[in-house]
């Protein structure tokens, strides 16, 4: 479905970055602009799919490149 271009790395720090932009949405409660911390959504799923729309749209890839 999605073609995976998002290599090691990239992907760990994708997940980590969202889980800790969602933690920041729920432990900052009275904070004015506590919704943006939901941007860590697209880090979170882009990491664990494996895929970036962004890096599709330029051409981009951290994936190692396989032998063969």
């Amino acid at each position: 479905m999605f073609k995976t271009n998002v290599g090691g790395i990239d992907r760990v720090l994708r997940i980590v970055l969202g889980l800790a932009l969602l933690a920041g949405f729920f432990l900052n409660a009275d904070a004015t602009y506590r919704w943006a911390y939901l941007i860590g959504i697209v880090p979170l799923l882009t990491g664990l799919m494996g895929s970036c729309p962004a890096y599709s749209l330029f051409g981009m890839n951290t994936c190692p490149m396989k032998k063969g």
